[in-house]
């Protein structure tokens, strides 16, 4: 049997039409080279090889020839494994790149290398004591006045400092709301992304069912998964919607209704050929709660419902700039969440017991590293994995306490021994300014006003470790407990005694000392932060490169496929000539009568 005529040229067309249409889209790949989130595309194609049903019509020795190649649609070569890994990388990258900037915030509270820091103050106190030792300047007004000056600097020190941790704790609940900026919050970037995920899920679906197949689209949702995954942990799925997933209403996988969801069937129910139906994509947050069980919620739910259905929102349901501390989250999953053991929303807070609810794995987003400063005090059961805020503003209360007690004291035990002083326990150097009947905090420590205004003074009636008085002793015990370090040990005979039933423990530090403390404390967590830090962007960036090796845009590569291809065009011109010169000799040449 003779083919016909025209068959070669159709093959030989079809051959130039997808080399030429390669050649477009290595111009579209090398075009979008620096295109932010572009994904190079490649042109798939399959054999055409028609059996059915012209091969009902050939004898059984005819050998079937293919018929050209057939331009089956232009994809994204993407690997699904190495999204997922970048995304779970960008999550821990965003985690610690959010604690550290948090870090440096209180690192500019604590930072001891300047002139004028808490370390210098109680220097400088210890330092007027010493001058105070002559039993001649015990009286002098003008070695008191210095020594209160150097005292109240102390003070308004240890006061700016909680006002510092407080504004970087107002900071912190501003990277979650937004307010008073003029940059959005965590909270309305993460709506944001999800709306525009859910809104492009129905765009691309609808496209690709009418042919078309949305790569740009598909490279923008890409973009955004990538950017919600630093805020929140989150698992990307691909799946066909109900309708077309293969399962009928019973659960069965092998019924003609199953089967005529994914197949086109003959008049017997077999299937002839698979349906060309697009995926859906399933966002799902992954959290644990109070019992460190691992739960989802599903952010974002393909294609279902209508308007706003298939994506969730979160809301920000406490704190306020005025009790940062309180923040709390609900996260509302999508309305039409088909995962049955998914859940339907997830409140993250900490209530006044100090316990929380919902967290999120450890390492786990921006979002999370804000939470993790504003609630966890690094000593409260179960909020000892990382030291926020308080804990730091607990150690500067707990200095300021200290140190106030401890002075106070002294002063009042001296006063004990003056017939002068009517109310020895009048006789307190510093109080609490805010006259709230609270414990004294470096928020609220201040000078006794009476010392101010002349009705109380350093005692000279004091009491030394020998039994005897003397002028000097209270200045004197108040040198020593400059210099002593406070435990849970006994500091000497003479301050126990003056000290007892006061709560002086400062982990064997000095009171200058344990201003270094927390400063190493806050380095050291600063520096392991920065290494995990530097660590994760390493290995983060370690895969980005693997996925420009798979998915980006190589200009070795597409020159290398353009003259592969060219030289394919060529070839298949050369075989349209070569047909044209058969189709001439056999038109010309052959089967005319007589000749």
């Amino acid at each position: 049997m003779v083919r016909a005529s025209f068959a070669g040229f159709s093959t030989a067309l079809s051959a130039l039409q997808a080399n030429q249409k390669r050649l477009d889209i290595i111009g579209q790949n090398l075009s979008n080279m620096n295109t932010v989130g572009y994904t190079r595309q490649e042109l798939k194609t399959s054999s055409i090889n028609y059996r059915t049903p012209v091969s009902n019509y050939m004898n059984g020795s005819e050998v079937l020839v293919g018929f050209g190649v057939r331009m089956d649609k232009v994809a994204q070569i993407r690997d699904p494994y190495l999204d997922a890994q970048y995304r779970s990388q960008m999550y821990k990258s965003g985690y610690t790149s959010g604690l550290q900037s948090s870090l440096d915030s209180l690192a500019k509270v604590f930072d001891e290398s300047t002139i004028d820091n808490l370390h210098s103050g109680f220097t400088n106190i210890l330092g007027c004591l010493i001058d105070m030792q002559d039993p001649a300047k015990i009286n002098d007004a003008i070695y008191e006045s210095e020594l209160r000056s150097k005292m109240h600097a102390l003070a308004n020190m240890l006061n700016d400092a909680d006002t510092k941790i407080t504004e970087a704790e107002q900071q912190e609940f501003m990277k979650l709301s937004g307010q008073n900026t003029s940059e959005n919050g965590s909270i309305e970037i993460v709506n944001n992304i999800l709306m525009q995920i859910g809104n492009l899920n129905r765009q691309i679906k609808q496209n690709q069912i009418l042919g078309q197949q949305s790569l740009e689209l598909m490279d923008e949702r890409n973009v955004l998964l990538d950017e919600l995954s630093s805020y929140i942990p989150i698992e990307v799925t691909y799946y066909k919607d109900q309708a077309h997933d293969g399962i009928d209403s019973t659960g069965a996988t092998d019924t003609k209704e199953a089967l005529g969801e994914v197949y086109h069937l003959d008049s017997s129910g077999n299937p002839m050929f698979k349906k060309e139906w697009p995926d859906d994509l399933r966002v799902e947050m992954l959290y644990k709660d109070a019992n460190g069980n691992t739960q989802r919620l599903t952010l974002v739910e393909g294609t279902e419902g209508s308007g706003s259905d298939n994506y969730g929102r979160l809301e920000l349901t406490g704190g306020s700039l005025q009790d940062p501390t309180g923040a709390a989250i609900t996260f509302h999953g999508s309305k039409s969440n088909l995962v049955a053991n998914n859940a339907a929303s997830a409140v993250f807070e900490k209530d006044a017991a100090g316990n929380i609810t919902n967290q999120f794995p450890e390492d786990s987003g921006s979002i999370q590293a804000t939470l993790d400063m504003l609630w966890k005090d690094g000593t409260t059961t179960g909020l000892t994995d990382k030291k926020g805020y308080e804990y730091y503003r607990n150690e500067l209360n707990n200095l300021a306490k200290t140190f106030a007690d401890v002075m106070n004291a002294i002063n009042i035990d001296g006063a004990k021994n003056d017939q002068s002083i009517a109310n020895a326990a009048d006789q307190f150097l510093f109080y609490n300014k805010d006259k709230d009947g609270k414990d004294i905090t470096a928020a609220n420590i201040g000078i006794n006003s009476e010392w101010t205004n002349g009705n109380v003074h350093i005692s000279t009636a004091g009491s030394n470790a020998n039994g005897t008085k003397d002028p000097t002793d209270t200045i004197m015990n108040m040198q020593e407990a400059m210099k002593v370090t406070f435990g849970t040990g006994a500091v000497s005979a003479n301050l126990d005694k003056i000290l007892a039933g006061i709560d002086h423990n400062l982990k064997d530090n000095t009171f200058a000392d344990y201003m270094n403390h927390i400063s190493t404390v806050l380095a050291n967590d600063s520096y392991h932060n920065a290494m995990a830090l530097k660590t994760n962007v390493t290995v983060l960036n370690g895969i980005q490169n693997s996925r420009d090796e798979v998915s980006g845009v190589s200009l070795d590569e597409e020159a290398s496929n353009m003259m592969q291809f060219v030289s394919a065009y060529n070839a298949a011109s050369r075989l349209m000539t070569a047909l044209d010169q058969t189709l001439d000799t056999l038109i010309n040449s052959t089967g005319v009568v007589g000749r």
